[in-house]
């Protein structure tokens, strides 16, 4: 499990431009991936991994992997073994424990980790700058855009309120539901 662990942490111990050029690195049209391909299948393979959403995901992925793994760990380490004992001296097999017993209990977990992977990932930057190509700019960089390229404020405006509301729509249900865990916890 240390091992996991650490394999997980090692995106935070790297910079974001650093990996975003590792990453170009690794996945470029003479990169390591597609040099293991050509040579696996001895032809010249060129398959194109970067500068395209492919790339884009990669390294969100590689990002957010640790703000995704951390809290749905934490909710199932906060579990009682005496929980699972239970359900089995009451006969029910492992499948059905993990959706009676595990899945409702790590709901909270889950549900922290999918709501901030996705605002953190609404502001994503350099990743979409460095390893996309021009169709894969996310909402930020057409703030980026429409401030510094096209002097459209209007713009710029408009996408950046739909950043918030888009934050908004996740970040609000989140709040409630934890305000009424609370009261009922």
């Amino acid at each position: 499990r240390t091992l996991l662990l650490t394999l997980v942490l090692l995106p935070f111990w790297t910079s974001v431009l650093v990996k975003c050029f590792a990453f170009t690195v690794i996945l470029g049209r003479t990169g390591i991936i597609n040099s293991l391909l050509s040579y696996a299948t001895g032809t010249q393979v060129a398959i194109p991994l970067v500068l395209n959403r492919v790339g884009v995901m990669v390294g969100m992925t590689n990002y957010l992997a640790p703000f995704v793994v951390f809290p749905i760990l934490a909710s199932l380490l906060a579990i009682d073994s005496s929980v699972y004992r239970a359900a089995q001296i009451m006969g029910a097999r492992p499948a059905r424990i993990f959706w009676t017993v595990t899945l409702p209990l790590s709901v909270p977990g889950v549900f922290a980790a999918a709501s901030s992977a996705f605002v953190m990932a609404l502001s994503f930057f350099i990743i979409p700058a460095l390893l996309g190509g021009p169709k894969d700019a996310m909402l930020s960089n057409l703030v980026d855009f429409y401030t510094r390229e096209t002097l459209d404020w209007n713009m710029a405006s408009a996408v950046g309120v739909l950043l918030l509301g888009m934050v908004l729509i996740v970040a609000v249900p989140f709040l409630v539901w934890k305000q009424r865990a609370g009261r009922v916890g």
